[in-house]
């Protein structure tokens, strides 16, 4: 064992060496960085490594040693000393449960020594947490607490629980690149100040943070976004520092991965037909008879039910299940759980399963259409091969030409190891609104410069100035009319002295309004004669459909005995044939590193094809993105035949504008462009074409 391992204390260590053959490499690189940072505390570590590489235990290996030491010593308190939070709430309870073998395996390896370490506990706090649980845990909190962003949110502010997390010593943030990216991570950005100013207020140190993460580009960005800056209250003109982060990369030796493009049925066209989803779903069908476990990943929840239910008809109902965001929390754990224990063939999925919720091992990862991001393509297949040494294997299924084109670029970019931006959100005024009415609920008083200083600490709102924090104090507390609903201040603003106080309904809005998850509105699908909620549909579905409907969820058909409010009160219907739900603006656009991919793919397959002809070019898509030689020939001739129509290859600094007539006469244009999810402000010096007409 390396030196690593050594320094545990030895109920940890024997645990350990009986469980596994040898570290992985996230534990042998990280274990010496966390323990440094355990000891002397003063930085943060963010440790990147693929799915699969053990970098969750990395992180609580050390946690849990240091329970283990406070227990033999004999001061163990009642109270939390590790926090982790993770993005997903079936996530936390996956990682509570995976918790429990290590917590267990100490507990037997102490006592065998004579030491009684029966007392160290993990718990689990989430908005699915019955109110016994939330009473209990108050009584005798957890020392390690499995939470989400919007769970710790409410835990901070609540007077009682609060005091609970006054000694935290540790918040370990897991899947943190399913965070930088939106407002939920800014959202938990100040959580953490919060967290901070509470903790070292008490007089304890600073909570060490530690981020476990995929790899992101560039992850420096993602370093500075966990760790945030030091900012001086009292220093107006004083610029932020940067916090200290130590950044652990297991991921720099290029995992290996057995990926191929498939076009099964019919030469593709622009758009996918009858004949090209049943020449797929016989493929992937075959697919997942070769294979012990399978995970199928679709763009929309809509599809994932459709797939789901025709691999049912050449599998067998029992060998194939849904799951998505819309299956209410029990649904989604049978089908993982069922799948875990070897009773499923495969698993239809939306990015429900795309982070590390444990399925068991997986051998093969089948997606249906292009990912859309060249993260979203590693991290789902990734999920295969899930074990030491295994080799993740997927294959991707293109439906239509311009598919296939985005997941060859997909698979060239893995193979080349590039990656996508990581576009962290700055300002997000809405969310320092939401902070600061509970900062003052939590504070009862707080100065503007205290409170700048705060939320500065945040990367995401390190350029707030104290003009926009002095304007935004000022609508935040202005009194608005009565017929405005909701819409009654929640502060005090002190304008001469520069002091923020809380109203009385300060705490219970942001107990009852919290986080930055909008409320769907969506009916609720119940089982009448049980009582039982299975998911959801999309409030328009809901209203347009009729007693008697038949429909399918989480690929199972029910009959629809009559809607109530906010409610669908439905009763299974095996046999009957359902129509598909549908949900609203649930698909993503195209990230904009793999849209740079796609178009040096097509101009590299256009040089190729003035070089040397089409024939080497089909030999170089086949090699360079791994695709059948059937598919990429008719990658190439799509190429073809797009650069002879338009006369040009759309790209990021080329938009081609096309102009046709109809049958009717009326003038019809496309516009070509691959910029994907493209703010309009970087749309700047582009050079456009309009192709058959100079002026337009």
């Amino acid at each position: 064992m390396p030196t690593a391992i050594a320094e545990f204390h030895p109920a940890v260590r024997a645990w350990f060496e009986r469980r596994f053959d040898a570290p992985s490499r996230a534990q042998e690189l990280g274990w010496p960085v966390i323990g440094a940072a355990n000891e002397q505390p003063g930085f943060d570590v963010l440790l990147c490594a693929p799915t699969g590489s053990g970098k969750t235990l990395a992180a609580f290996m050390w946690a849990i040693n240091g329970l283990v030491l406070e227990a033999e010593r004999g001061l163990l308190r009642d109270e939390v000393s590790v926090l982790y939070v993770s993005p997903l709430k079936a996530l936390a309870n996956d990682i509570r449960l995976n918790l429990e073998e290590p917590l267990n395996g100490v507990r037997e390896t102490g006592a065998e020594s004579k030491l009684d370490l029966s007392h160290i506990r993990a718990g689990l706090r989430t908005g699915d947490t019955s109110a016994s649980e939330r009473a209990a845990m108050l009584r005798r909190p957890p020392h390690i607490l499995v939470t989400t962003p919007e769970s710790l949110f409410i835990l901070l502010t609540s007077p009682k629980f609060r005091e609970k997390l006054a000694s935290v010593r540790h918040v370990i943030v897991d899947e943190l690149h399913a965070l930088a990216g939106n407002k939920r991570g800014a959202h938990l950005t100040l959580t953490l100040e919060r967290l901070e100013r509470f903790v070292t207020g008490r007089g304890q140190p600073r909570p060490n943070r530690i981020g476990l993460s995929a790899t992101l580009n560039p992850i420096e960005k993602l370093a500075e976004f966990l760790a945030g800056y030091k900012v001086d209250p009292r220093a107006d003109s004083a610029a932020p520092q940067p916090r200290p982060v130590k950044i652990v990369r297991a991921d720099d030796r290029v995992r290996t991965m057995d990926l191929e493009v498939l076009s099964p049925g019919p030469d593709l066209g622009p758009l996918a037909t009858h004949q090209h989803w049943d020449a797929m779903y016989d493929e992937v069908a075959r697919l997942i008879g070769e294979h012990r476990t399978t995970l199928v990943f679709a763009l929309s929840r809509r599809t994932a039910e459709r797939v789901a239910l025709n691999l049912q008809k050449r599998l067998g109902t029992d060998a194939v299940m849904a799951h998505h965001g819309s299956l209410a929390r029990a649904e989604r754990l049978l089908a993982e759980q069922r799948l875990k224990r070897g009773e499923l063939k495969a698993i239809v999925a939306t990015a429900s399963l795309e982070l590390g919720i444990d399925v068991g091992a997986v051998d093969l990862v089948c997606q249906l259409d292009s990912p859309k991001s060249i993260s979203a393509a590693i991290q789902r297949v990734g999920r295969s091969g899930h074990s030491l040494g295994a080799t993740p294997k997927g294959r991707f299924f293109a439906m239509t030409t311009d598919d296939l084109l985005e997941c060859g670029a997909a698979v060239r970019a893995i193979r080349a190891g590039n990656l996508d931006e990581v576009e962290i959100p700055m300002g997000c005024l809405d969310i320092v609104a939401q902070q600061i009415v509970a900062i003052a609920a939590e504070e009862d008083e707080i100065s503007e410069a205290e409170l700048l200083a705060m939320l500065r600490s945040a990367y995401n709102f390190v350029d707030l100035d104290a003009a926009k924090l002095r304007h935004l104090l000022e609508q935040l507390s202005a009194e608005m009319p009565e017929r405005v609903m909701g819409a009654a201040p929640k502060i005090f603003l002190d304008r001469v002295n520069g002091r923020v106080r809380p109203r009385r309904s300060a705490r219970l809005s942001v107990i009852t309004s919290g986080g930055t998850i909008p409320e769907a509105g969506n009916y609720d699908v119940v089982i009448e004669s049980e009582g039982r909620k299975v998911g959801d549909v999309e409030e328009d579905f809901a209203q347009e459909s009729s007693r008697g409907d038949v429909f399918s969820l989480g690929s199972m058909p029910w009959q629809i005995q009559r809607i109530s409010r906010g409610r669908l009160m439905v009763e299974a219907a095996p046999g009957m044939a359902p129509t598909l739900p549908f949900w609203v603006t649930e698909a993503g656009g195209r990230s904009q590193a793999l849209s740079s991919e796609i178009s040096e793919l097509r101009h590299q397959v256009w040089k190729r094809i003035e070089a040397s002809g089409s024939e080497a070019a089909v030999e170089w898509l086949t090699n360079e993105c791994a695709m059948s030689e059937r598919a990429a020939t008719q990658a190439v001739d799509y190429v073809r035949r797009g650069v002879e129509a338009l006369g040009a290859i759309p790209d990021a600094k080329t938009v081609v504008v096309e102009r046709f007539f109809d049958g009717l006469g009326g003038t019809q244009i496309v516009i070509h462009t691959p910029f994907g999810n493209v703010e309009m402000g970087e749309l700047d010096e582009l050079h456009c074409r309009a192709n058959h007409d100079e002026t337009m």
